[in-house]
């Protein structure tokens, strides 16, 4: 009976033990979290990338340099070998097609005329997917549509061309060349202002921000990305999160 009543009072021990490491592992992971931080072995993403020019190619670059798995697209692959090339082991290249399907997140990247197209297209492919969108309407480059985007908010005429979606606004409001010398810089870094509805793609976008060398600022849902659309006070303007803040009216970061 001592040695049933030793074991039981050694399981039970290590019950206590166990129990209370994961209590630890837990409230490790919250604070983490509250400090805007991701665990360390958050798993890497596959990321499609539709229009792989001078923002996706570098956004691109930038996230296999954080370990995501990238798949850069155009309708000639073939013609990104140099940018694969460079990437490196982490990066390919395929069909808009199939950058949709391999895509836990996909970006979108394209002159703005075309994204009514590439929402048609990939409808099927890119459906209940984190999309995130850079593109910005040009009256002179994009024609009409590009006026009425502008007029009532690129993150709504974004979600009705891209229906089915979980659509972020993000990346749109920086320039390429700065995108690739400030990131990860010393200091404070520079906030990149990024927009949905949806909770969870914007806690995936915020981290993909993050792995790119900046700094998230949620600005609210689809109708707020009007705020750092081309033409507004903070777009191609290099500010950090607190001066970004501050310029749009978010004192303190949403909770």
């Amino acid at each position: 009976m001592r040695t049933n009543d030793s074991s039981r009072n050694a399981g039970r021990g290590l019950l206590q033990v166990a129990g209370a490491a994961a209590l630890v592992l837990v409230l490790a992971v919250l604070v983490l979290a509250a400090q805007g931080g991701a665990p360390a072995q958050a798993k890497p993403l596959k990321i499609g990338i539709i229009g792989s020019g001078r923002q996706g190619g570098t956004l691109g670059e930038l996230w296999a340099k954080a370990g995501h798995e990238i798949l850069f697209s155009s309708r000639h692959p073939e013609e990104l070998k140099s940018l694969v090339d460079r990437v490196g082991p982490k990066a390919k290249a395929g069909t808009p097609a199939e950058a949709a399907k391999f895509g836990d997140v996909v970006l979108v990247s394209v002159p703005y005329a075309a994204l009514p197209q590439v929402g048609k297209d990939y409808a099927r492919e890119l459906k209940g997917k984190i999309v995130l969108d850079t593109c910005n309407p040009s009256a002179r480059r994009d024609g009409p549509m590009a006026e009425e985007a502008l007029a009532k908010g690129t993150g709504v005429a974004s979600a009705e061309f891209l229906p089915g979606v979980r659509l972020v606004r993000a990346f749109n409001a920086i320039n390429f060349k700065v995108l690739a010398s400030e990131a990860h810089r010393q200091g404070e870094k520079v906030g990149i202002p990024i927009a949905a509805e949806d909770k969870e793609a914007l806690a995936v976008a915020s981290r993909l921000v993050v792995d790119a060398g900046y700094d998230p600022v949620v600005v609210g849902g689809l109708a707020r990305a009007k705020d750092f659309d081309s033409g507004s006070s903070v777009y191609v303007k290099v500010l950090t999160a607190r001066e970004l803040r501050e310029r749009l009216g978010l004192v303190q970061p949403p909770r």
